[in-house]
C-alpha cells in the first residue's frame, strides 16, 4: 500500500493524572512504523502535569489532538467520550491506555492482519506483562478463527485471547455503529463488546507480542479485586450470551458450575466482615443475571467452609492469612 491508500487508523488514549507514565505511551504511538494515524488524548480532568504535558507533544505534531472533558467522568464513560472522537474517516480504532506502550510493528501488522480478512473485525495480539506473555491459547498457526468459535471457547472456560483495550484493533464501523461502545454499566466491557460483535464477524490475532502492560494498580483494578466483580460477570455473559454460542445442555451445565464457585466466594466472604455494600453489589449483580442470591446457598457454602477449617486447618489458616495481607495492601495503596 502507498502512503496515500492506506487506510487511517485513529488511536485514542483516556486518561486521568497520568503524568508519570504518558510520555512513554505517547511516544510508543509515535514511534509506529505505521504512520498513517491520527491521536486523540481524551484528559478526564486531571490534577497533575497530564494535560500540560499532552499539549507539549500536540504543538510538535499535527497528528495529535486533545480533547479535555468539562467535568470528571467514570472510566469506562471515559473510554465511549474518547470512542467519540475518533476520526470519520477512519477504517481502524486503537486504544492505548496511559500507563501501556504499544510496540513499533504494532499498527502495521494489526492493520495488514485485517486489511487482508475482511471479515475481520477484532484483532488480538500477544501482550507483554513485566517479563510473562499473556493472551496466548489460540493454535499458532490460527491468523483468524471464526468469531462464534472463540467465544464458545471462552464461554466454556477456555484460554482468554481479548486482552485488554489497549491489546486490540477495532474497525471503526463496529465503534461508529451506536453511541456509546462500551457498556458504562459493566466493568468488563471490554470483553463484552467481543462478545457481542464476534456473533457477526471473525477474530484476528497476530501472533507476536505488539503491546506492553503497565503494572500501575489504578482505582478500577483496584475495585474490581476488592469486590471480585468478574464473578458476577462471568455468570452475566453466560446468561446473556451463551445461548448465541452453546447449547442448552452445556450452558446449564457452566451456569451451574458458575454458581457454585461464586457460592462458595460467597460464603467465605461471611467470616471476613464484608461490609453493606460488598453485599448490595453481589445481590445486584446475581438479581441482574436472573438468580437472585440464595441466603441458603450462602448458608451451605459457608458451612463448606468452616468444614474446610476443621478438615485442612494448615491450608485454610493460609488462605486467611493471604486475604489479611491483601487486604492490608489494599489500604496501604
Amino acid at each position: 500500500m502507498s502512503a496515500d491508500s492506506r487506510p487511517l487508523v485513529s488511536v485514542v488514549t483516556p486518561v486521568y493524572n497520568g503524568e508519570a507514565f504518558l510520555r512513554e505511551c505517547i511516544e510508543s504511538v509515535l514511534s509506529q512504523t505505521y504512520s498513517h494515524w491520527d491521536y486523540t488524548i481524551v484528559d478526564n480532568c486531571s490534577t497533575d502535569r497530564t494535560l500540560e504535558i499532552a499539549r507539549e507533544y500536540a504543538a510538535r505534531d499535527p497528528r495529535i489532538r486533545i480533547h479535555r472533558n468539562e467535568k470528571h467522568v467514570r472510566v469506562i464513560e471515559n473510554h465511549n467520550i474518547a470512542f467519540r472522537r475518533i476520526s470519520p474517516e477512519s477504517t481502524y480504532c486503537k486504544v492505548i491506555a496511559a500507563d501501556d506502550r504499544l510496540r513499533p510493528a504494532c499498527l502495521e501488522k494489526m492493520v495488514r492482519l485485517a486489511e487482508e480478512n475482511p471479515s475481520v473485525a477484532i484483532v488480538g495480539a500477544y501482550g507483554l506483562a513485566g517479563s510473562e506473555v499473556v493472551w496466548s491459547g489460540l493454535p499458532h498457526l490460527a491468523a483468524v478463527v471464526k468469531g462464534s468459535e472463540v467465544c464458545r471457547m471462552r464461554l466454556l472456560g477456555g484460554a482468554y485471547v481479548f486482552g485488554t483495550p489497549t491489546s486490540v484493533l477495532y474497525r471503526s464501523d463496529i465503534v461508529r455503529s451506536r453511541p456509546s461502545f462500551y457498556n458504562e454499566s459493566n466493568l468488563h466491557s471490554d470483553e463484552e463488546v467481543c462478545l457481542e460483535f464476534l456473533q457477526r464477524h471473525d477474530f484476528g490475532f497476530v501472533h507476536e507480542v505488539l503491546t506492553e502492560q503497565g503494572v500501575r494498580k489504578d482505582s478500577l483494578t483496584s475495585y474490581s479485586s476488592r469486590f471480585q466483580t468478574y464473578l458476577p460477570w462471568r455468570l452475566y455473559k453466560l446468561v446473556h450470551y451463551g445461548p448465541a454460542f452453546l447449547g442448552a445442555e452445556e450452558l446449564a451445565r457452566q451456569t451451574e458450575a458458575e454458581m457454585k464457585r461464586y457460592y462458595h466466594y460467597l460464603g467465605e466472604q461471611l467470616f471476613k466482615r464484608r461490609g453493606r455494600s460488598f453485599w448490595d453489589f453481589h445481590r445486584g449483580k446475581l438479581r441482574e443475571a436472573g438468580h437472585p442470591m440464595s441466603a441458603m446457598r450462602v448458608g451451605l457454602a459457608s458451612l463448606s467452609f468452616l468444614a474446610g477449617l476443621v478438615l485442612h486447618p494448615g491450608r485454610s489458616i493460609e488462605k486467611l492469612q493471604r486475604h489479611v495481607r491483601l487486604r492490608r495492601a489494599a489500604r496501604l495503596n
